[in-house]
């Protein structure tokens, strides 16, 4: 039953009560699946002549959370090729330890350099899908492409994780009744006052929080830059860079009570 809802704010969040047992055959089988995450092919950030992407910190955790966890991420863009990486993600305190073995391990940064085209993805390889943020998805989350994946897990009731600003993927999508995919769920993104803090809320081409929140849903947030996520049935949501391991391990979760 995907309807059980969890919030993950700093502390972990209980998991359903299942035997050891039954846990631990669930995670052996999961080992090996596939987990898609998605990655924005925008580099331009607006009109301002500098350079966006993907927020480095929301790719490499949850691509090496999956893997320590015996799944399988495959790394995707919605145009495929060469991801663009912010370059504000790749310097001072935002560029961490992890972030620095992301940088040096050969597999990931061949992946990061041929990702796989969106379009050509076969959902039925997946178990679930994950969309990292970056300023770059507030142009390129909302192509057709981008709306028709989130669609198709859905509708395979499939894990749809998403963090900072990764939910514009779910802007767009309709649920199997047609209305809003977000409509009374419980969602989390990069909020106003963060944009704001950012000084990027008069550049991009719409505010993430009121755009979901146009759309029905129940919006959750926390102080600035604090860690929060949350998960409604299948839907798993986290505020800002910080969050991106908590919706790894939602997401995680999630899986070993569906499977």
């Amino acid at each position: 039953d995907w309807r059980g809802g969890g919030i993950f704010r700093q502390q972990p969040v209980p998991g359903a009560s299942q035997g050891a047992n039954t846990r631990n055959l669930s995670r052996m089988s999961m080992v090996g699946k596939r987990v898609l995450i998605v990655s924005t092919s925008h580099k331009a950030l607006g009109d301002t002549g500098q350079s966006t992407g993907v927020y480095l910190e929301e790719l490499a955790v949850p691509y090496y959370y999956f893997k320590e966890r015996m799944l399988k991420p495959v790394i995707a863009s919605v145009k495929g090729g060469e991801i663009p990486i912010d370059p504000k993600s790749v310097t001072g305190s935002a560029l961490s330890k992890l972030c620095q073995q992301f940088q040096a391990d050969e597999e990931a940064q061949t992946a990061v350099l041929a990702s796989v085209p969106l379009a050509s993805v076969n959902v039925n390889d997946y178990v679930a899908v994950f969309f990292p943020g970056g300023h770059g998805t507030c142009w390129d989350f909302t192509d057709k492409v981008v709306i028709s994946t989130v669609e198709a897990f859905n509708n395979n009731n499939k894990v749809i994780g998403a963090v900072c600003h990764g939910p514009v993927a779910l802007i767009n999508p309709t649920g199997s009744n047609g209305k809003p995919l977000v409509q009374g769920r419980n969602i989390s993104a990069f909020t106003n006052d963060e944009e704001r803090a950012v000084g990027l809320d008069k550049t991009v081409p719409f505010l993430l929080e009121d755009e979901l929140k146009r759309n029905g849903c129940h919006f959750t947030k926390a102080d600035n830059w604090t860690a929060h996520a949350i998960r409604d049935g299948n839907l798993i949501t986290g505020q800002n860079p910080a969050s991106a391991e908590c919706v790894a391990k939602l997401m995680c979760e999630a899986l070993d009570m569906a499977h």
